[in-house]
């Protein structure tokens, strides 16, 4: 019986409890604990429950590289400790710390080895009185998936009793075990991917219903992946989804109290749209005194966006002119950091100054929650894309590099952001002690890089998402589109490695003869940690004066 644990002294003793029931008997099993480089006493917590139960307790070291690592010692152990004793058909079961096996559940298992089952994958239900706190849709749409998983597994093994496969009720005889390779050490999933091993070998697995197990419904999971990732997804969706009509102005402008909120702007050749987002977006809240002020950092445009912005009645900076002391600004992520820099609110809102469809939700939708529940510190917009040809407008079309690049690159390696519909939205809130802590990449990386770092920063209950209608901004082509990919791409990827994954930043273009792009990869570090911070620029949350002489 192979038990991985890291830091579970409080629900160990509820899973050994539950194996000091079994119904075969103690004397016919062993219990190996695996302590994954516990920082609390589960090892020796385990040692006391297990004398007191008279539990034959074998404790070893895991790595600390996750559960599939530590289960693949504990499983190893148990297959050595077999045949050394000639019993290769005996049973490797394996459970979870904070699961409680039924007390027949190794008796079971040992029933189908001895029908010719070889492999037994057990029956997983939620600890009742946990799921009981769990919100109604959250359970709906994990029967729903249960429902589904149970039917595609049918359609290969018409016998099935139900779809689980887990490390929290396994079991396989050792002889199988080592047939095969053992279990794969993968930091979390390793018994997705041993499954796949045992039908690689030809090894049916029986999924039995007389074999049961109760698990915790946390969502505090210690993997990386699982059930508890899965929970806490559904939950932030439940908990942390807004709409932009729960939040009327009246009411924004009353949650403010003292509290000042600017709005920054980076603009790059928008002058056709820009006056818009100002005056339809930003000007009733503006003129409510739901906003401080509004500023538009530009990048030097050619085509008029600084005046247009001025008589909108925007404060406008040239981008270059803040922090000059860092060159000339990279990119659209430099441009947003050295905005922050340059103004004082407590909430800082950004939009982008490409919007077609300007509208008041798109800003009142992004300060309502932070307004309204003093633990969320970002918001994300939220919008459908349609794309438009021509004058049709293709739905959900837009967003090319979040479909193709961001959320693929979010499920792999952020699963816990992977419930956020545009992680690549221009349009977010945040309070400003948040975003002076986070380093920003120079150019598009910066978005999909301060969801990463907002989450680590704080918890994912912190962050939220707001649906805020639709949006039309400019797209651009498929090729233009590959360097924004590689920007969101790099980011990730030092987000993952750090310096030891730094990418260079060059990107070939084999249609250009061999050409090389310089996408702009670098990352501005924490304002916080710069010397100079505050600068002359910050507003102390006045309002602006439309006609401002900073706009050259």
């Amino acid at each position: 019986m192979v038990i991985p644990a890291r830091n579970e002294r409080r629900l160990i003793p509820g899973c050994l409890e539950a194996l000091a029931r079994q119904t075969i008997g103690l004397n016919r099993f062993e219990v190996v604990l695996v302590a994954d480089a516990c920082s609390d006493d589960t090892e020796s917590v385990a040692r006391a429950w297990a004398s007191r139960l008279g539990l034959s307790l074998r404790t070893l070291q895991g790595p600390g590289a996750g559960s599939g690592p530590a289960r693949r010692v504990g499983m190893d152990a148990a297959a050595q400790r077999l045949r050394s004793s000639s019993r290769r058909n005996g049973l490797i079961a394996t459970t979870d710390a904070d699961s409680r096996p039924a007390p027949d559940w190794l008796e079971r298992q040992l029933d189908h080895l001895e029908s010719g089952a070889e492999a037994v994958a057990g029956l997983i239900e939620l600890d009742p009185a946990e799921a009981a706190l769990l919100p109604g849709a959250v359970l709906r749409r994990r029967a729903a998936d249960a429902a589904a998983r149970l039917e595609d597994l049918r359609r290969r093994e018409p016998a099935a009793a139900h779809h689980h496969f887990a490390g929290s009720s396994l079991g396989v005889t050792a002889a199988v075990y080592e047939r095969v390779g053992g279990l794969e050490p993968l930091p979390s999933l390793e018994d997705e991917a041993f499954q796949r091993r045992l039908a690689d070998h030809g090894v049916s697995v029986r999924h039995a219903a007389d074999v049961r197990v109760r698990t915790s419904a946390r969502a505090d999971s210690r993997a990386h992946r699982g059930l508890g990732v899965d929970l806490s997804v559904s939950l932030w969706a439940e908990r942390r989804r807004y709409r932009a009509e729960d939040f009327s102005l009246d009411t924004l402008c009353r949650q403010k109290g003292e509290t000042t909120v600017t709005v920054l702007i980076p603009t790059r050749e928008c002058a056709s749209t820009v006056a818009g987002v100002i005056t339809t977006t930003v000007g009733p809240s503006l003129e409510a005194g739901l906003v401080d002020d509004v500023v538009v950092v530009d990048a030097d445009s050619l085509d008029g966006t600084a005046e247009q912005a001025l008589e909108a009645g925007a404060r406008v900076i040239q981008q270059d002119a803040i922090l000059s002391e860092y060159g000339p600004a990279l990119g659209k992520g430099d441009a947003m950091w050295r905005g922050l820099h340059a103004t004082a609110g407590e909430i800082i809102c950004f939009l982008d100054g490409d919007t077609a469809d300007p509208d008041p939700r798109h800003l009142q939708g992004l300060l309502g929650p932070l307004l309204a529940e003093p633990s969320i510190h970002f918001v994300k917009g939220s919008f459908e894309r349609p794309l438009r040809v021509g004058d049709t407008a293709l739905q959900n079309e837009g967003g090319r590099v979040t479909e193709l690049m961001a959320r693929p690159l979010l499920n792999l390696h952020e699963p816990l952001l992977a419930g956020f519909s545009q992680p690549l939205a221009g349009e977010f809130a945040a309070r400003r002690e948040l975003l002076e802590s986070l380093p920003f990449p120079a150019g598009y990386g910066v978005e999909i890089a301060l969801l990463i770092d907002s989450l680590r920063a704080r918890t994912l209950d912190a962050l939220a998402e707001c649906r805020l209608g639709t949006r039309q901004n400019r797209h651009q082509t498929l090729r233009a589109l590959g360097e924004m990919a590689y920007a969101v791409l790099a980011a990730v990827e030092q987000r993952r490695d750090g310096q030891r994954n730094r990418p260079s930043g060059h990107y070939l273009k084999p249609w250009e003869d061999g050409a090389v792009a310089r996408v702009p990869v670098l990352e501005r570090p924490p304002l916080k940690r710069l010397d100079s911070y505050p600068t002359g620029f910050a507003t102390s949350g006045m309002r602006p004066n439309s006609g401002s002489t900073e706009s050259r």
